[in-house]
């Protein structure tokens, strides 16, 4: 009995050596609104990585300066998607050092695709600049589309007579009811909420952006006719970047980092068949000036990877926040 006992042992031993790993990567990625597209492609994200055993935990979030933010000091979200203004603004408004910090460490996993600002309002408004004297919505503390949008307004010398700092989904409500008069959401079209939270009956329309100091800044984009059911003519707009962005100090994220990235670049043209429409326009290798790809995703993509960083205290607080809404209400 005691041979047959050892050799059952040992059997099982040696199953256990020899089989193949269970163990499933936990990786958090941090999004945006559930009718987003950030939001869109990070479950589009999770389906391809899980037959590679990555378990992606995708998380709502305010946006994009919620989002750069997270990917610095929140642990289990190595990534994030963010728009390209956010950080180029971060990295202008140095005002402490751990908004320096994040402007200078904070990595590109991939360019992903241009988010137009859609700005929906009344019909009878006709353009960006009729905006003067009226009531906006201007997405919610946090979120890219308030960075944008009052970006905007600065560069334009536009001036409504009240930002209003609610969400995509309460700022929709408000302008059905005639409470303001107009709402950006800055996003790859097509948008989910004004898909299928918008009809013909509602009497809105997306309003054109062709103000010259708007595109000096952000470059011009379209969205085509009928994207949404009720929209029947193409309308100018301009454009943001969105990025995958990582933090170069976790060391020990940076094999699952690099893993992912590897998984994305092999199998972009599946997400191109089966994911949301904007995967159509990703193109992995388009060079996005002022950003540098993050070295463990150059590592597995058979790049050199650069020298580690070393991490830094972290803050309880969001210096992204409040930096930008510091230097926008001088």
């Amino acid at each position: 009995m005691k041979t047959v006992i050892t050799w059952s042992v040992m059997l099982l031993v040696l199953f256990a050596w020899t089989s193949p790993s269970g163990a499933v990567e936990d990786m958090g990625l941090i999004t945006g609104g559930d009718k987003g597209t950030y939001y869109q492609f990070g479950l589009d994200l999770q389906k391809l990585v899980k037959p590679a055993g990555i378990n992606l935990n995708v998380y709502t979030s305010k946006g994009s300066i919620e989002n750069v933010y997270a990917v610095y000091q929140r642990p289990g979200v190595p990534m994030g998607i963010v728009q390209s203004d956010v950080l180029a603004f971060v990295s202008r408004v140095q005002t402490d050092q751990t908004l320096q910090r994040i402007a200078k460490k904070t990595r590109m996993v991939f360019p992903l695709y241009n988010e137009e600002v859609h700005l929906l309002g009344k019909k009878g408004i006709t353009d960006f600049d009729d905006l003067a004297g009226r009531r906006v919505a201007v997405g919610r503390d946090g979120s890219g589309t308030y960075l944008t949008a009052r970006l905007l307004f600065k560069l334009s010398e536009v001036a409504p007579s009240e930002m209003v700092p609610i969400d995509t989904g309460e700022a929709l409500a408000e302008l059905k009811a005639g409470r303001i008069d107009a709402m950006f959401y800055v996003a790859g079209y097509p948008v989910k909420l004004l898909k299928e939270d918008v009809t013909d009956k509602d009497n809105l329309a997306l309003i054109p952006i062709t103000n010259k100091s708007v595109l000096e800044f952000y470059p011009q984009a379209e969205i085509p006719a009928g994207v949404y059911p009720w929209q029947a003519t193409a309308v100018n707009t301009a454009a943001v970047k969105a990025v995958l962005v990582s933090f170069d100090f976790r060391r020990r994220d940076c094999d699952n980092v690099g893993k992912f990235a590897q998984i994305l670049s092999k199998n972009l043209d599946t997400l191109q068949k089966t994911g949301h429409a904007k995967w159509k326009v990703v193109d992995l290798n388009y060079p996005l000036r002022g950003w540098e790809q993050y070295d463990c995703v150059r590592k597995y993509l058979g790049k050199a990877p650069a020298a580690a960083a070393a991490p830094t205290q972290r803050s309880s607080q969001n210096p992204v926040f409040d930096a930008i809404k510091g230097a926008l209400d001088q």
